[in-house]
């Protein structure tokens, strides 16, 4: 294999691994990683090649250039609008408008980019949500504003709390126990009526939705180590979730 040759094959190995991680920290599905990566690699006309997605982690190779290369993934979050943008280059990349060096620059413009909302908007909506989500499970309008109160407070405590310790296991636990505080606190005040309406309707902000969802997806699509660790990771933070009003009950007898 010539040194020009070589290096071509090494940039486009970049934009597929670049492109695998920006979605993959973005949240998407594990085979809609490697579907993504291969298909850049094929438009590129390289037809031969592997990819190997885990949560935690990227392998790409291409047969017959002995070239393989493993890329970490250390955190992960929800941004379905970066996983949208890749996907268009994806495609822009498949028609042959894109060249390597203009595919590689969009996807490190894309990686650069800000969260697709500020943290306010993401806190502002959170209240919200909680809200709405009492309304759903049949409480009431009393209980509205406690619920976004409580909703709002334990999402921002979670969002803060992750900062300083980057274990989400112990963030979300302080994020549920500190909810179930304010929603007893609410109860003693005579501000809210129902104390389990406004806790459930409250930590649902951090319940884990889209893992769930792509655990199921990715074992159904057969990725059996990606669905497993994602089923794990969902159970863990619904575990936190509730131990965390589970510790408020157990101390604090009301």
């Amino acid at each position: 294999m010539s040194t020009k040759n070589q290096s071509q094959t090494l940039d486009i190995l970049e934009v597929c691994l670049l492109a695998g991680k920006i979605m993959l920290r973005g949240g998407a599905e594990t085979y809609r990683v490697e579907d993504t990566m291969m298909r850049i690699a094929a438009a590129y006309g390289i037809t031969h090649s592997h990819s190997y997605v885990t949560p935690t982690g990227i392998i790409f190779s291409i047969d017959r250039e002995n070239v393989t290369k493993l890329v970490r993934i250390n955190d992960r979050s929800t941004d379905l609008q970066k996983v949208a943008k890749v996907n268009s280059i994806s495609r822009m990349i498949s028609n042959g408008n894109l060249s390597v060096r203009e595919a590689f620059e969009e996807l490190k413009e894309v990686e650069r980019d800000a969260h697709a909302y500020p943290i306010l908007i993401q806190i502002l909506a959170a209240s919200i949500a909680s809200g709405c989500f009492l309304i759903m499970f049949n409480g009431s309008w009393h209980d509205v504003l406690p619920a976004i109160i409580a909703g709002g407070f334990g999402f921002s405590s979670m969002l803060y709390i992750h900062r300083l310790v980057e274990i989400k296991f112990f963030a979300e636990f302080l994020a549920s126990l500190l909810i179930g505080l304010l929603s007893i606190a609410f109860i003693v005040t005579n501000i809210g009526v129902e104390l389990d309406k406004i806790i459930i309707a409250s930590v649902m902000p951090l319940v884990p939705g889209l893992l769930i969802t792509n655990a199921v997806r990715d074992l159904m699509a057969g990725h059996l180590v990606s669905g497993i660790s994602k089923g794990a990771e969902a159970f863990l933070t619904s575990f936190a979730i509730g131990a965390g009003v589970a510790v408020v009950f157990t101390f604090i007898h009301f």
